[in-house]
This record gives C-alpha cells, structure tokens and sequence, in this order.
C-alpha cells in the first residue's frame, strides 16, 4: 500500500500537481483523506495515457488499502482467539502499540517466558547495541540489527508515539480485557519511557538514535507484560 501511494503521489507531483487544500482555519488538509482523493480524481490530462496511467495508479491503490483492511480483519479475528487475547490485550495497555503491533508481538515470540530476560528478548529482535571491545577497551556501536526485522520495525515505528505523549495511562479500547496487574506495569512502563525519552532528547541526543533506545526499553516492557500475563 505504501508503495502504490508513493507511485501515486509522484507521479501526480512529476506532472506538477501538489495537494495544497487548507481547512478554514488555514490548516493544511491531510493526505489521503476524503478531500484528497476527490482532489485526485477531479485531475485530468491533455494527453489521454497521462489518465490511463493515473486511474491505474488510483485503482492499485485503492485495491491495496482494501486488501490491507481485509487482512487487518483477519488479524483481530484471529488475536481475539483465548490463545491470544489476554496477552495481546494486555501489551496494548503500552501506547504506541495497537492491536496489529501487539498481535505481531504476541505471534512471532510466541511465548514470551521462553526467553530467560528482557535482554535476551531485545537482542533477539537486534535491538541491542553492537560491541566491539578488546582486552580493557570497551567499545559499543550502533544496535546489531541481527534478529527479527519485522519486530524491530514495528517498535522502532511504535518509538515515535513517546516524544508527544503524556505520562498517563492508556485508556482501554472497547472489548479489551487486559491483565490487572500487567495493566498497571503498563502504566508505570509508559511514565518511565516519556520520562527518559524527554531526559535524552534535553541531553542533546540525536531524535533517531533517542528513537531507537526508546524502542528497545519499549521491547522489554512488552517482555515483562507478557511474561506476567503467562506466569498468571
């Protein structure tokens, strides 16, 4: 989906059309709102194969968003299953993770007790810094990005939730049905991740890198929830 709205988008902008809407109060209107695709498809060209290739890109697009909503359906289907529901109910209470980013949690590890700690969780997806040391010297780099790439991708994008939010607690959805005691760890897990986020980012640490140490205490959290929840 996010590659036919790149092609979508450029190709309008490479023929010099750019959506500048505004609301009334002199706010730019969103990308692929209603008032966004009734712009786009109120476009035409002189030439009759511009129009050909824009309603082909409009028509992929549309098709991949369907395709996106329908397998999302059959995503919550199958988390709301009493396999996965406690535990998938109860890493949502961390903000920045919705029911996709906890299913995908929940499913790839698994069984989250099956990793002795919350380090060994981190490295697993490669979310923990690289070491290159020798004899006293200790020399640390970048995080070694060597595990699961999806998981790191969807904590590093969940990351970015933290640097607006506010320290408190995340509201249940409806039909959500969290663990107590992992509900209020959540709690605590989103103050300390506002909290330190603000602290590097006054420290002059880089947004990204921030971003990314953000991502991996938000991965030992997930850790801690789900172990709580198997553990009863």
């Amino acid at each position: 989906m996010r590659r036919c709205k790149q092609r979508l988008s450029k190709f309008l902008l490479r023929h010099g059309h750019a959506f500048s809407e505004t609301t009334p109060s002199g706010r730019r209107k969103g990308s692929w709102t209603a008032a966004h695709w009734a712009w786009i498809r109120s476009i035409s060209s002189a030439e009759k194969a511009d129009d050909d290739v824009l309603a082909y890109y409009i028509d992929a697009t549309r098709q991949a968003m369907e395709d996106k909503a329908r397998l999302e359906r059959l995503v919550e289907a199958e988390a709301s299953k009493p396999r996965w529901k406690r535990r998938v109910d109860s890493v949502r209470c961390l903000k920045g993770i919705d029911v996709m980013s906890a299913a995908d949690l929940v499913f790839e590890a698994g069984e989250f007790s099956r990793f002795k700690n919350a380090r060994s969780f981190a490295a697993w997806i490669g979310l923990t810094p690289s070491e290159h040391s020798s004899g006293e010297s200790v020399r640390q780099g970048g995080i070694t990005k060597a595990g699961n790439k999806h998981l790191r991708r969807v904590l590093v994008e969940s990351a970015w939730h933290y640097p607006g939010c506010s320290l408190h607690s995340k509201d249940l959805a409806k039909g959500q049905a969290p663990d107590p005691g992992a509900r209020r760890h959540a709690a605590k897990g989103v103050r300390r991740l506002v909290g330190r986020r603000a602290a590097m980012l006054e420290r002059g640490v880089h947004k990204n890198k921030a971003n990314v140490a953000t991502a991996r205490e938000l991965a030992c959290w997930c850790w801690a929830i789900g172990c709580m929840v198997e553990n009863g």
